[in-house]
């Protein structure tokens, strides 16, 4: 299994101002509440205790940013769809990733977690509109996938695949099992290269 560089906690942001310094590349982890996304991202930097895992859905209240080196990041994001939330938290959370994906210009890629069982819900597809726009690569992790038996696995990503086209690529993933982990690895690495390459060369 390839290993993920050393990788620590940055800071958190509840407003646009507080995030780092935009440079270098960035990769951001979005997804609903509870799709798994805290276990996905510990999972593929190999880190028992990066991100904070909950059975309490909308626990990540604020941006978190993880630094791999001073040109390097991980973003994790609010999970969004909670419905026990209030309406003025989850107008803050929409505005402020908003903000985030519209703006941020080291931003090289997103990786969009949604739950296997419940794969492309509104706020998924709101997601995929706003990286769209932005033109900016995006990879599906279809995680829980150790809950479903392989034949509706099977039909699971073929219609995620169908459905997004070329707006994304998509796996299936499972933090229990280590299912993908490798794969997912080589995407977010991938993800965070190109864009530093770019940005090099640009200069």
């Amino acid at each position: 299994m390839p290993q993920f560089p050393s990788v620590e906690f940055l800071t958190s942001s509840w407003q646009p101002h507080q995030f780092p310094a935009d440079q270098g590349a960035e990769v951001a982890f979005a997804g609903r509440s509870n799709a798994g996304k805290s276990s996905a991202l510990n999972a593929i930097t190999g880190r028992k205790d990066l991100a904070r895992t909950s059975k309490t859905p909308g626990r990540t209240q604020l941006i978190n940013f993880f630094t791999l080196n001073p040109q390097q990041r991980l973003a994790d994001l609010p999970g969004y769809g909670y419905a026990k939330v209030p309406e003025k938290m989850r107008d803050h959370w929409r505005k402020l990733m908003e903000n985030y994906v519209e703006t941020r210009e080291s931003l090289a890629g997103v990786v969009l977690v949604m739950d296997s069982r419940h794969p492309l819900t509104d706020f998924d597809q709101q997601m995929l509109e706003w990286t769209s726009a932005q033109n900016l690569p995006v990879h599906i992790l279809l995680t829980k996938a150790d809950k479903l038996g392989r034949g509706e696995s099977m039909a699971t990503i073929k219609k995620v695949l169908q459905t997004v086209g070329e707006a994304a690529t998509a796996q299936l993933f499972s933090a229990v099992k280590k299912t993908g982990v490798d794969e997912a690895r080589k995407e977010v690495l991938g993800m965070l290269a190109g864009r530093r390459a770019a940005t090099q060369s640009d200069g």
